[in-house]
């Protein structure tokens, strides 16, 4: 029987993912309505206004902006968010003073490779590579949402897995193609779309430079929570209720089924079926309170990495940025290792830092930056955490490599700050252990796989976000909710 036909929804959370599962499901004719802790729609998509700068505290950057299309009833998402490409897609800088531009245009891209001593016909190979194995994920786990090795078996059969090159880490396919130190390290580090590690994940993971040397690198103008406010106004045309600063404190069961959730002030909503945007773990930890064996089933499903959030007004400009940017480790593998296997804080981490007034002059004021800086790290070890202090010191060295490696003089020109540390993601958005991308993709954890999004203890409770397929990263959560909805209203 059809969701339609079963009656109400409830939605746990106004993430992406949340917000993608409600509007498939009203425009399927479902009465729905979402219940948001917070006091705005977006989950991890937010942001901060002060002093005249606008930080995303969240994504920053746009990728395949045609899979939020079938959220707007026959429009596009262009009709309600303005967006732009970018060019160049990044720029990474190194300890030697060198830099690289990533392009989409062969041409630029090919300049960059022959000026940095990369075989150019090397970089093109290295993108066929990677197209080839984004069209054999594309066609199977993305298009029909696929959640279970089963699942991948039966699509495919045995004879396309080859393709997949399952016997690499996406460093080893990486290596195969590319010469250069400089090269592999700007390759590898497009694992940082999932949080995870490139010597650890599966070697189709070298996928994701398709993603935007195919479709494009995008920018929301006014800052990326205009994603969010597009969302919002469909929502408003649909009539789907949201209920802001609500918080979901359990969800209601009986035997094999959810009956609705409790809310914090004690009232019970009934629902037929619940879709949570909180993650996996800790839906099934906090809100359903299920029991120690069935919870070390879940293991697998480990954290991706988090992340110390940076946000730095700033009284002047560095020119020399682009709008993304990439302060690379002057040894990035060292980087993973002792971010995901050691799973302590690193010394010279790689640093992305976003300079969103190279391209819109609203958002800083006239000839200012402000600077969003970001180092993954690892998430919250629930038994030892670490205490503040530890995560300022990171912020010292993380200054300090700014500095030298050419922002000249950085902290002099610092007129406000803002910090965020995975205590207080934790805190905000209820994710595992802090983590800003749900699952890591670890090829001997869970082969990159992420937990499906349909319950496998209640019939009618399903899940979207980061935590489960296909994954993390603001299309495939979008993706992921479009997928949940349609399953639901076909009864799956």
């Amino acid at each position: 029987m059809s969701q339609r036909k079963n009656g109400k929804v409830v939605v746990i959370g106004a993430g992406l993912g949340g917000l993608a599962a409600a509007i498939t499901l009203a425009q399927g004719g479902c009465p729905v309505e979402v219940y948001e802790k917070n006091t705005q729609i977006g989950g991890k998509l937010n942001t901060l206004s002060r002093d005249g700068y606008v930080f995303d505290l969240g994504p920053s950057i746009l990728t395949l902006p045609h899979l939020f299309d079938p959220l707007f009833g026959g429009r596009t998402l262009a009709d309600y968010v303005p967006i732009r490409p970018l060019h160049p897609h990044w720029r990474c800088f190194f300890e030697d003073g060198e830099h690289v531009d990533l392009d989409d245009d062969p041409a630029r891209m090919a300049a960059e490779a022959r000026r940095l001593g990369e075989d150019p016909a090397a970089v093109e190979g290295f993108l066929r590579y990677s197209a080839a194995l984004y069209d054999q994920v594309d066609r199977g786990y993305f298009r029909e949402g696929l959640d279970t090795a089963g699942d991948f078996l039966r699509f495919y059969g045995l004879a396309q897995f080859p393709k997949f090159d399952l016997l690499r880490s996406m460093h080893g396919g990486v290596c195969r193609h590319l010469r250069t130190p400089r090269f592999r390290d700007v390759f590898d580090f497009f694992i940082k779309y999932v949080g995870s590690s490139a010597l650890r994940a599966p070697a189709f993971m070298n996928c994701l430079p398709t993603i935007q040397f195919r479709h494009g690198l995008w920018y929301v103008d006014g800052g990326m929570y205009g994603l969010a406010r597009g969302l919002g106004r469909r929502l408003e045309e649909l009539g789907v209720q949201v209920h802001l600063g609500c918080a979901v404190t359990a969800v209601n069961k009986t035997d094999r089924r959810v009956t609705g959730v409790t809310l914090a002030d004690g009232r019970a909503v009934a629902a037929d079926a619940v879709v949570s945007n909180l993650e996996v773990i800790p839906a099934y930890a906090r809100l359903l309170g299920e029991d120690a064996r069935f919870m070390r089933g879940l293991r697998r499903f480990a954290p991706s990495c988090s992340g110390l959030v940076i946000d730095l007004g700033l009284d002047c400009s560095y020119p020399h940025l682009a709008h993304h940017n990439f302060f690379m480790s002057a040894d990035q593998r060292r980087h993973f290792r002792t971010v995901f296997e050691e799973h302590r804080l690193p010394d010279d981490p790689t640093l992305y830092v976003v300079a969103a007034a190279r391209t819109d002059a609203t958002v800083a004021p006239a000839g200012c930056d402000g600077l969003k800086i970001l180092p993954h790290i690892p998430p919250v070890d629930e038994a030892h955490p670490l205490d503040h202090r530890a995560y300022l010191d990171l912020k010292e060295r993380v200054l300090d490599k700014l500095e030298r490696m050419g922002l000249a003089d950085l902290r002099r020109h610092i007129v406000c700050e803002h910090l965020w540390t995975p205590l207080d993601i934790r805190e905000q958005y209820g994710s595992n252990q802090g983590s800003i991308y749900g699952v890591v993709s670890d090829r001997w954890r869970n082969f990159a796989f992420k937990a499906p999004k349909h319950s496998t203890r209640y019939d009618n409770l399903w899940f979207v976000g980061g935590s489960v397929n296909p994954g993390g990263g603001m299309p495939m959560v979008v993706l992921g909710g479009q997928q949940v909805g349609r399953r639901m209203l076909a009864g799956a």
